[in-house]
């Protein structure tokens, strides 16, 4: 799946094409264009003579009257999707150790289900947000069903996000009544609330069930949001039950 920053790209390269009298098409641009005005975490850093010249003989106008040469004309284009670019950038350096860190956890413990339900989850983080929301919840129903089926719990595959959290929950000794400091059970008070809420959210707003003309659509910091939960969720899930089971042998 290409991503936002690759789609950038793409977009630059096709532009310095154009202003450097290279090979282009007119559907590339067109297309490329529309998906990242669509995106809002894109939309307002694009550059402006992109917002406005919805075809490549537009721009060709506004950058041949502009620039007389070509190193002119890449420099230009260069400086003004730089700062673009460089969000993107910053974005994929900031959540890649938290990814990374979640990845470790979760491969060691699963990799054929548990893993591939988080890359799903991070691969569609920013192109599909309905899609990685609807994986989030996957991850942390595939989390909970390996655990209860190391601790021989039996589940029915009709059983929600809640319920089998729960009884995660209880084998693990993190339901909030299972403890008698207050902070404690704050704090996994606090857990349920996550597990709650993003099961809520896939009802909402993920690609699981059909859509009204009233839809909400997610928005990337919801989506990211979710996302990082359930990673973070699943993890602390999977080191708690490996954590008991070490002292248990």
């Amino acid at each position: 799946m290409t991503t936002r920053l690759e789609k950038v790209r793409q977009l630059q390269n096709i532009l310095i094409a154009r202003a450097t009298h290279e090979d282009t098409k007119d559907d590339d641009y067109s297309i490329l264009r529309l998906e990242l005005l669509r995106d809002s975490t894109v939309r307002d850093l694009l550059p402006q003579f992109v917002r406005t010249c919805d075809e490549l003989s537009k721009f060709w106008g506004f950058i041949k009257s502009k620039f007389s040469t070509y190193q002119e004309r890449k420099n230009f284009i260069w400086e003004e999707f730089g700062s673009l670019i460089i969000s993107l950038e910053q974005n994929i350096i900031a959540a890649q150790p938290a990814d990374d860190d979640i990845s470790t956890i979760l491969v060691e413990f699963d990799t054929e289900h548990v893993h591939i339900a988080w890359q799903k989850a991070l691969e569609r983080r920013d192109e599909d947000p309905e899609a990685a929301i609807t994986m989030a919840r996957t991850l942390l129903e595939s989390v909970c069903k390996h655990i209860l089926d190391d601790a021989s719990i039996a589940y029915s595959d009709k059983d929600d996000l809640l319920k089998l959290y729960r009884e995660t929950a209880k084998q693990l000794n993190m339901a909030p009544e299972q403890h008698q400091e207050e902070v404690f059970k704050q704090i996994l008070s606090g857990c349920f609330s996550v597990i709650h809420g993003l099961g809520t959210l896939r009802n909402k707003l993920s690609d699981a069930h059909g859509k009204g003309k009233k839809a909400i659509k997610p928005s990337p910091r919801h989506t990211t949001l979710a996302v990082n939960l359930a990673g973070s969720m699943a993890a602390f899930l999977v080191t708690t039950w490996e954590e008991r089971v070490s002292k248990s042998t």
